[in-house]
């Protein structure tokens, strides 16, 4: 049995996670080209040069993981610069701040990869011996980075599914997909699409590549039931896109009654389609941050699977650091090929067998505005 309160072992999981990054911290001591210096701290030693390079310096997700390192590098006596691509998809701008990073004699790189198109540079920056940690994003092959620090995207992903099938209580569930891109690949995209439908009881075909699993056939999640994939359309991470890709979907097909969505900023677009089209559909997303638990309370949003960039940016932070002053390098989590940081289900709307918080709880430790 699910429940939605403070002493839920999920929320309590989430809690012992937050306060073991602090604790850590505590005995520990945007564009392109903009930076800031962290003040001296409790780092020690001479200024270590990292740079954190984000998706974009737009979306809340990204802006919190960066008012996060800014927030932390005068405590581990770092000289932050923080870049970003133009938006969703540029891997050139991501490329160019790799190679300013190299050229700056940074010590260590934090990056939320865009796509394999950046792993060459990834490459030269550890044959420079900069130390490189992805955020959020696993790249593929796991290993072009030193470690990742990230949701298990995959989990977050079948909290969704495992969510809709239970309210579904067995009816059709007629779906649409609304990924990250339709030209790149990028882990966190195929890990939550993919995720969602094992989730939902549905057999994915490869389990690294949206849209190739059956159209029709049978959910075996919560009391089983009939299903339809009518779409797999990519949204770009934001709600303009979002919105165009829901339109998309209902074009092909009306009667969309269930939409998994990448993002909440996707989520909020496929509801300003749904409505302006007078349907209703259950809506699951990712991310969990205060808006988008502010829309789980409102109702927009059904569920999403919350995670925590802040403590991401944190923890590599703190790794850099550590590294360059001769400390031990991070581990990645038993069984993983990457450093879990958590995730939790936000819903107001109970699932048997299904872990939870509710919009109240979630509200309590999210991120953004």
């Amino acid at each position: 049995m699910r429940h939605n309160t403070l002493q839920t072992p999920a929320f309590r999981r989430t809690l012992a996670v937050t306060l073991a990054a602090s604790t850590a911290l505590a005995l520990g001591a945007c564009n392109r080209g903009s930076s800031s210096d962290g003040a001296s701290g409790a780092g020690g030693g001479a200024k270590v040069g990292v740079t954190l390079i984000t998706k974009d310096s737009t979306n809340p997700f990204f802006v919190a993981m960066q008012k996060g390192a800014k927030a932390d590098a005068g405590k581990n006596n770092v000289k932050l610069t923080v870049a970003s691509g133009k938006q969703e998809g540029d891997d050139q701008g991501q490329i160019t701040a790799i190679e300013d990073a190299i050229a700056r004699g940074d010590k260590g790189i934090l990056i939320t990869p865009m796509s394999d198109g950046v792993n060459s540079a990834i490459k030269k920056a550890r044959d420079a011996k900069l130390f490189v940690i992805a955020l959020d994003t696993p790249p593929d092959p796991a290993d072009t980075v030193d470690i990742t620090f990230a949701t298990n995207n995959r989990n977050a992903g079948k909290l969704d599914g495992q969510w809709a099938a239970a309210q579904l209580d067995g009816k059709p569930a007629v779906i649409a997909l609304l990924d990250l891109f339709s030209d790149k690949i990028v882990s966190v995209d195929y890990n939550r699409d993919q995720g969602f439908l094992e989730g939902m009881g549905i057999d994915v075909a490869d389990g690294k590549k949206n849209g190739d699993e059956a159209k029709t056939g049978k959910y075996t999640g919560g009391k089983g039931g009939d299903y339809t994939i009518v779409c797999n359309e990519a949204g770009q991470g934001a709600e303009d896109g979002g919105r165009t890709a829901m339109e998309k979907c209902l074009a092909k097909n009306p009667n969309i009654n269930l939409v998994y969505t990448i993002n909440e900023p996707t989520a909020v677009g496929a509801n300003a389609a749904l409505k302006a089209a007078n349907k209703t559909a259950l809506i699951v997303s990712v991310d969990g941050g205060c808006a988008g638990v502010g829309s789980v309370k409102s109702g927009v949003i059904g569920a999403t699977a919350q995670q925590y960039p802040l403590k991401m940016a944190t923890l590599g932070m703190e790794a850099i650091a550590k590294i360059a002053r001769g400390g031990e390098k991070p581990q990645v989590t038993s069984g993983l090929d990457f450093f879990d940081t958590g995730v939790a289900l936000v819903t107001d709307k109970k699932a048997d067998g299904v872990d939870s918080i509710s919009s109240d709880d979630g509200a309590k430790i999210c991120w953004g505005n």
